[in-house]
């Protein structure tokens, strides 16, 4: 029997109404902000990721899935690709393609696969998904404030809170700018000065992250210093972040994001300052594992034909009703009325609705309440009034 490939799964329902519950949500918040989506291909060439991610790196070095792309003639060259292990440098590179930077500031988000070679564990796939959005254009356009930074953080916060996870712990840093990181290896080389001796109170990058501190603070989102905190990719710098929740145990990181001003020039753009961040979407429906029964939408009726020629009736009926965004099931004709009932019961259905010759020619039916037994006959022209309210 074939299966599926090791670090892959498939997402199956009832878990998949959760997923949809998670994207529905992320994409009412990120309208809330004006965020627009961007969906860039799930391969692009390899030498974009080992530019920007960092040939050093893990996932360049051991972790992403790369082939080469031989030519179909042998007038055509062959290129090397690779899944993409993440996608910021993806809607960068896309922001170069297609000048984007005309369109002053961008404010964009997207959700789909990613793929890196890891060691599959709980949470972690070689194929998961992310939601992820990035804030970039250029300087002039006010993609280098500090306030950006800070509305990325509390538009993740306000996610956050849509979804109903609460005891999420909010962790800053500042990583500084290649600069302030020249100086710091130097401090530590020579161990003869403390690191703080060699910052000046006017630092850019200070003054930048102390700013993103008012501005949270100002808007009510609680956070916790960790200077301890870094990003594993090579293009982040100044304000870092980490969203933390302790339904993931030791590895309770939900998402994480950042600064990456210089990404854009380091593959051949113009000076692009940006703030992002990526959500481990298999790892946020873990936490919301115990949310899935108050998630998922069950039918409202269970309409049961009886007898032949019943299927058609029913049919009808259903289309009338899935108009006014009940949801609706069907049984067959062929069903005795017992099997239709504990079928209904077992869908989690709130009503049964009875399609037989004698209620189609009273234009009236049989509606039982499942919940408490009660069985009434109701006209056509009251159905749907008469599901909604009690729904």
């Amino acid at each position: 029997m074939i299966k599926a490939v090791r670090g892959t799964r498939d997402l199956l329902p009832p878990d998949t109404a959760l997923w949809n519950f998670v994207e529905a949500a992320g994409r009412d918040v990120f309208r809330a902000y004006n965020f627009q989506e961007i969906r860039t291909p799930v391969f692009e060439e390899t030498q974009l990721f080992s530019r920007s991610v960092g040939e050093e790196t893990d996932i360049v070095s051991k972790e992403m899935f790369t082939w080469e792309d031989r030519g179909r003639a042998q007038s055509e060259k062959g290129q090397s690709l690779t899944l993409r292990p993440e996608n910021t440098a993806g809607v960068v590179r896309a922001y170069i393609e297609h000048k984007l930077w005309e369109r002053g500031l961008n404010k964009l988000y997207y959700i789909g696969p990613q793929f890196r070679r890891e060691r599959p564990q709980k949470g972690r796939y070689r194929q998961f998904y992310q939601i992820g959005a990035e804030i970039i254009g250029p300087p002039t356009a006010g993609s280098e404030s500090p306030a950006r930074d800070a509305e990325v953080i509390e538009l993740l916060a306000t996610f956050l809170d849509r979804l109903g996870i609460s005891g999420w712990n909010l962790e800053l840093n500042s990583v500084g700018c290649p600069n302030d990181r020249a100086a710091f290896n130097e401090a530590l080389r020579k161990a003869l000065q403390p690191v703080v001796s060699k910052m000046c109170a006017d630092e850019p990058c200070r003054q930048h992250f102390e700013a993103v501190q008012e501005i949270l603070k100002a808007v009510g989102v609680p956070f916790v210093m960790n200077d301890r905190l870094v990003r594993g990719l090579d293009y982040y710098t100044r304000t870092a972040f980490e969203f933390t929740h302790g339904a993931l145990g030791a590895q309770n990181a939900i998402l994480g994001g950042g600064r990456y001003d210089g990404l854009s020039e380091s593959l051949g753009g113009p000076s692009a300052p940006g703030i992002g961040f990526a959500i481990g979407e298999d790892r946020l429906v873990m936490s919301l594992k115990e949310s899935a029964d108050a998630v998922l939408r069950k039918p409202n009726v269970y309409i049961a034909p009886l007898g032949p020629g019943m299927n058609r009736e029913a049919a009808r009926l259903a289309r009338e009703l899935r108009r006014h965004d009940l949801v609706v099931e069907l049984g067959d004709e062929t069903f005795r009325l017992k099997k239709s009932f504990e079928t209904a019961t077992k869908l989690g259905a709130k009503f049964t609705l009875i399609v037989g010759e004698n209620e189609v020619k009273a234009d009236s039916f049989a509606v039982k309440n499942l919940e408490t037994g009660e069985q009434v006959s109701v006209p056509r022209q009251e159905l749907v009034a008469k599901i909604q309210s009690d729904r």
